[in-house]
């Protein structure tokens, strides 16, 4: 077994727990996007997205960044895109999504200041569709739901929630095909916000999906940076990251890399004010939208990382599946199976999931 090599973690292999799981079902890296690099050339790349993931864009608005250079330089933003994910339903799922992930849980008394995730491992990746489109998926890395978030105006039983979104050619809502297009954003919702009297009723500039509870349904996407004119395929997974953080009264920020390119989108804290109340993150590869499911080959694998900053040391708690913690209403068709939390560079979970 091939292993990447990373500067914030460790190789799966030194997990005892999930030492059996290796030993039948190895992971290969066969694919990787880059297996003709040096393995100082990986190392330099990987330490190169950690630090420009902590670095603070220096303004709002979108920037770029190339490897080896540690400058944000700014970028012309796409709109904010008309892609919408969805909370999870009540409906418990047998793969991984709708609710059903595991959720990475900062100590208590501790808020949750960025996460990084990121794919370390894979077997046997070759296809993935969604409603029968190759190379359809979003990344996406999910706060928890907070019930005390100010941007909620005081209204009983409403909630915010932030996802931090990469989309792979999305579709926009009402067009016959895809945008072509992959880029990266913030998405912010309120639901179950305010009193539902059948009119709009969501904050001006927010988007009103409908009745949820007593109130209603609402979402806003920041602006966009494109990172691909084009798909990502998914044979390329293990080259992308997924990075977000939350500033209290400032910005908060996503970014996504790809090769040798970043990308960040700044968005002010005060849509959701999730920086206030973040204790808990999920990351994963599902489906591009909509409640949609991303469907890999058979026989496909991953390990799934999730890198934490929460101004502590101690070790964060692998929240299992059976709590319904995770929040996107997306879908992959992947089971999961073991985790492990621990503290390296950053403290981590990881955990493995396959067809």
């Amino acid at each position: 077994m091939q292993t990447k090599v990373r500067s914030m973690t460790r190789s799966l292999l030194s997990i005892a727990a999930m030492a059996s799981f290796l030993s039948v079902v190895p992971f290969s890296f066969a694919d990787a996007p880059d297996k003709a690099l040096d393995p100082a050339e990986v190392q330099a790349r990987q330490a190169w997205r950690e630090a420009m993931h902590v670095l603070r864009a220096p303004a709002s608005g979108c920037f770029h960044a190339s490897f080896p250079n540690t400058q944000w330089e700014e970028v012309e933003c796409d709109s904010p895109a008309p892609y919408r994910s969805v909370p999870p339903t009540t409906t418990v799922p047998l793969t991984t999504g709708n609710g059903f992930d595991y959720v990475a849980q900062a100590p208590h008394g501790h808020f949750i200041n960025s996460a990084l995730g990121y794919f370390p491992a894979w077997r046997d990746l070759k296809s993935e569709t969604d409603g029968g489109y190759a190379n359809e998926y979003s990344l996406q890395l999910n706060t928890n739901v907070d019930p005390y978030s100010p941007a909620c105006n005081g209204y009983s039983g409403c909630f915010a929630w932030q996802q931090y979104v990469l989309v792979s050619n999305y579709f926009a809502l009402g067009a016959s095909g895809p945008s072509g297009k992959s880029e990266v954003f913030i998405q912010d919702w309120l639901i179950n916000y305010g009193y539902h009297d059948g009119s709009n009723i969501c904050p001006a500039g927010w988007v009103d999906f409908g009745k949820v509870g007593t109130g209603d349904q609402c979402a806003r996407n920041s602006k966009a940076a494109v990172v691909y004119n084009g798909q990502i395929p998914i044979s390329k997974l293990g080259d992308l990251e997924l990075g977000g953080t939350a500033n209290a009264g400032g910005s908060d920020e996503v970014e996504a890399f790809y090769g040798k390119d970043g990308y960040k989108v700044s968005n002010p804290d005060s849509r959701s004010d999730i920086a206030l109340d973040w204790s808990q993150a999920e990351f994963n590869v599902v489906g591009n939208g909509g409640g949609s499911k991303a469907v890999f080959n058979s026989g496909a694998g991953l390990e799934v990382e999730i890198l934490l900053d929460y101004g502590s040391s101690s070790t964060p708690k692998c929240q299992p599946p059976a709590k319904h913690l995770g929040t996107t209403g997306e879908t992959n068709n992947l089971t999961l199976g073991e985790c492990a939390a621990g503290v390296g560079e950053y403290p981590y979970i990881e955990f493995i999931e396959e067809n």
